[in-house]
């Protein structure tokens, strides 16, 4: 076996976490994620990466169907033949999941037509996760949710917390690894938006710590990396993608300038370690068209910073403006699977696809499949009537990944505790 860290990506999405664990030098040998189009994006953006993943027995779209001895001992048999990890050994280096988190968090809570949490299937797929990881037995693994888990209740009477102390009980049960977990945010370690997230990190009982030890980090007692910061302002993230001749409703689908700044360098990198320059194709930068009113209120924002005058208020949205430059608390937004609720800093509009997705951390080439946008049951489902289908449109894929940004720093702690 060669010096790559291995890992397995359950419930992966697009594949924000992957990407930024792959920058830190981890490869993806098997993925999980229920939604087509999210599998999709996620299976594109990885041919040179991994093409084995696209085959049947290297993905699954359901977890349910992994949790299964038959079905867990053949992906154990075809991850060591093709990647000459041995399981008995217990060779795999890390797991990593962030279950889908509707009925946690506080939208989700509003999207969830009354029904109690208990009876959200999704809201049990923390169980499966443990299954899987007690089968597999990698040196390490990373439980991912949303903040509102740590208060959520299974009931309306039950208690606060209770959901995410059964959450810590099934990991904690898992008998060969220590346990600890941390609210992070974002900003610390350096994505644009400030985004919380709650992280439950278990390594095994016989990995030397050694290495961690010198590390100092008290984040998580040390198994999440120390802050780093170094988030960029929007207009060095953005600039470059500022097209003066913008129409409401429009596409551009070239570059207008080479990268200003190093972070547009870096987004604007292929795999191949060619830069994107002025001219070459730009993908997803195709604006919304807003009518006369929503452009009249956009462009008073703009001027005004960010007020809103009386008569263009609506019920439906406190949009904001994006500030051009964080002030002395940093990044104040959190991208969502919403970008109405955004304005851009200096054109009417709110931000494209390619904006939102930088924000996360994901390159120009990144490719997501599936429509733009959607609205109503489609998004958000109706639990009360047994339809827990969601669709996934590239701004809520996108608003539901792992900010790239973090998850990279993440993986470059975890090369260190390996």
């Amino acid at each position: 076996m060669d010096n790559k860290h291995f890992f397995v990506d359950l419930f992966a999405g697009c594949g924000g976490l992957s990407y930024g664990l792959e920058k830190a030098g981890f490869h993806p040998v098997f993925v999980n994620e229920l939604n087509k189009d999210a599998m999709n994006s996620y299976l594109k953006n990885r041919n040179h990466i991994e093409p084995l993943l696209k085959e049947p027995n290297f993905h699954e779209y359901d977890v349910k169907k992994l949790v299964d001895k038959k079905r867990i001992s053949r992906l154990k048999k075809d991850i060591e033949e093709n990647f000459g990890i041995s399981f008995k050994k217990k060779e795999l280096d890390l797991i990593v999941g962030g279950p889908p988190c509707q009925g946690f968090s506080g939208i989700g809570h509003r999207r969830s037509y009354s029904v109690d949490k208990v009876n959200l299937p999704s809201n049990h797929l923390f169980e499966d996760m443990a299954w899987i990881i007690n089968e597999l037995k990698p040196k390490i693994f990373l439980f991912e949710n949303v903040r509102g888990l740590l208060n959520s209740k299974w009931t309306k009477n039950g208690k606060k917390g209770e959901i995410f102390d059964d959450v810590l009980k099934a990991f904690n049960s898992l008998p060969e690894y220590k346990v600890n977990h941390e609210l992070i945010f974002s900003k610390d370690y350096g994505a644009p938006q400030n985004r919380p997230r709650v992280l439950i990190v278990g390594v095994r009982k016989d990995v030397d710590l050694a290495n961690w030890e010198k590390e100092n980090s008290n984040i998580a007692k040390g198994f999440l990396p120390k802050k780093s910061g170094g988030y960029p302002d929007l207009i060095d993230l953005f600039s470059d993608l500022i097209d003066k001749k913008f129409k409401n409703g429009g596409e551009k689908v070239k570059y207008s300038s080479d990268p200003k700044t190093e972070i547009q360098k870096t987004l604007r990198t292929l795999p191949n370690g060619e830069i994107l320059l002025k001219g070459d194709p730009l993908t997803e930068q195709e604006y919304s068209k807003h009518s006369e009113i929503v452009l009249e209120r956009f462009r008073h924002m703009i001027k005004n910073n960010g007020q809103i005058p009386e008569h263009l208020k609506t019920k439906k949205f406190a949009q904001r403006l994006l500030p051009k430059r964080w002030d002395k608390k940093g990044p104040s937004i959190t991208v969502t699977s919403l970008a109405d609720d955004y304005v851009h800093f200096s054109q009417p509009r709110v931000p494209t696809v390619r904006e939102w997705a930088r924000l996360q951390g994901f390159p120009d080439w990144y490719e997501f499949s599936g429509s733009r946008t959607t609205g109503g049951i489609r998004r958000a489902g109706n639990p009360k009537e047994g339809i827990y289908d969601r669709e996934l449109p590239k701004y809520t894929q996108i608003g539901n990944a792992v900010p790239a940004y973090v998850a990279e720093k993440i993986g470059e702690h975890f090369k260190k505790i390996l």
